[in-house]
């Protein structure tokens, strides 16, 4: 009798260990990941953020959209790559204006996120961070970038060619809606290369826990 009810209160001990084990993991698991997602997000508006972060840079450098591109090279051939090569820089220039302004958003959703999403991302795959950020982020961030970018595109006199030119590609099929307004374009690839850039902040983090300099972030990755 004696030893049956030891083995019960055994029992009941090793219960309420592994559920306070279970309640650690995740409160690590919680801090883990948002001081990922800060720093993850620093980094890439510190990357981009800066004269050459879009332009420099051929993974996020932005190019005239499909068609448009292709019409460029031929008026390059033509003799007017100036104006083209002016109107790539503004593109890639406005980018890198607009990006620091992300900085202050990015850090609200790390810091605001649930439990359950911190868990959800660290079960997750390589782009789940990403993935956090584009949901959370990227409507308000468009609205944010939209006036930056135009005050740029501004100082182009090609940015009302651009959109003349893409109304009447997109109307003809040859180009996305989403392309034929030079702003919009230029936001929408803004953000798609900070994404990618946060992408590549995390997917750094998770092949090599052990390089980052948090304890937090090496058991949290590492396990």
């Amino acid at each position: 009798m004696q030893r049956r009810q030891f083995n019960a209160l055994a029992a009941v001990l090793a219960g309420l260990a592994a559920s306070a084990q279970a309640a650690v993991s995740q409160a690590d698991a919680s801090a883990g990941v948002k001081l990922a997602l800060e720093r993850g997000a620093n980094a890439a508006v510190d990357l981009l953020g800066k004269s050459g972060g879009f332009l420099d840079n051929p993974k996020v450098r932005i190019p005239l959209p499909g068609v448009l591109d292709k019409a460029a090279k031929v008026a390059k051939m033509t003799g007017q790559q100036k104006q083209v090569d002016d109107l790539v820089l503004a593109m890639n220039r406005a980018a890198e204006a607009a990006v620091p302004e992300a900085r202050s958003l990015l850090v609200d959703a790390a810091k605001s996120m649930s439990v359950d999403d911190a868990l959800k991302i660290v079960r997750g795959g390589d782009t789940s961070v990403t993935d956090y950020f584009a949901r959370r982020t990227r409507e308000p961030l468009s609205k944010k970038f939209l006036p930056i970018v135009a005050a740029e595109t501004d100082k182009v006199a090609l940015a009302e060619k651009y959109d003349a030119v893409a109304g009447k590609a997109a109307g003809f099929g040859l180009l996305k809606k989403e392309d034929a307004n030079l702003n919009g374009y230029v936001t929408g690839k803004a953000l798609d290369g900070l994404y990618l850039v946060i992408g590549e902040q995390e997917r750094a983090l998770r092949q090599n826990p052990l390089g980052a300099s948090s304890d937090l972030l090496k058991r949290v990755f590492g396990g």
